[in-house]
This record gives structure tokens, C-alpha cells and sequence, in this order.
């Protein structure tokens, strides 16, 4: 059974940081492409990173050098550190597993507001 288990959301303060974790489990983790998308209240849910397998990282043009996806492949882990948070940011943030089928975790809210 495949899970994802993302942690690490909450409120914070504009300009704030945050550090999103997710673990899988129940995959080969090494071999998938590892992604964190994001779904604000009345839009489509959008890439924010990726790390593919490979070791080649994709960001949406809006995170761009402020947010870092990695990955830690003996720890099954895949992490998004977020700097310099917008109200734009607010949303819930999934991690997603991409290999020929793609896994999704349960979500975390992540909220920017003073």
C-alpha cells in the first residue's frame, strides 16, 4: 500500500518561512519523480516543484528562488523549504509520487496571512 504523509504546514506571517516534509512509503522511492503541487481556494491545483529520479529539479516561475524542493532517498523523504512567503502562497500543498502512475498524498495547509 503506497502513502504519502506530508508534514510541516501551518499559519505564518508574510516574509515567513516554512518547511514542508513528505515520507513515502510502499514505493521504490529512488525512482520516482517527487513533486509538491499546491490547490488555493476556487483554482486548479498547480506544480510548484519537482525533483525527477534523475536529480533534475523543475519550480513554477512564481517560487523561483525562494523556494528549494530536495530529497533524501534513504530516508524516503522529499522536502520544499519555502522562503519569503506571499498571501499569493496560501493553499493546501500535496506531494505527489510521478513514476507511470502517480501517487498523492492527504495535503497540508499551508496559510500566509498577518
Amino acid at each position: 500500500q503506497v502513502q504519502l504523509v506530508e508534514s510541516g504546514g501551518g499559519l505564518v506571517q508574510p516574509g515567513g518561512s516554512l518547511r514542508l516534509s513528505c515520507e513515502a512509503s510502499g514505493i521504490t522511492f529512488s525512482i520516482y519523480t517527487m513533486g509538491w503541487y499546491r490547490q488555493a481556494p476556487g483554482k486548479q491545483r498547480e506544480l510548484v516543484a519537482s525533483f525527477s529520479s534523475t536529480g533534475r529539479t523543475n519550480y513554477a516561475g512564481s517560487v523561483k528562488a525562494r523556494f528549494t524542493i530536495s530529497r533524501d532517498n534513504a530516508k524516503n523523504t522529499v522536502y520544499l523549504q519555502m522562503n519569503s512567503l506571499e498571501p499569493e502562497d496560501t493553499g493546501v500543498y500535496y506531494c505527489s509520487a510521478q513514476r507511470v502512475v502517480t501517487y498523492w498524498g492527504q495535503g497540508t495547509q499551508v496559510t500566509v496571512s498577518s
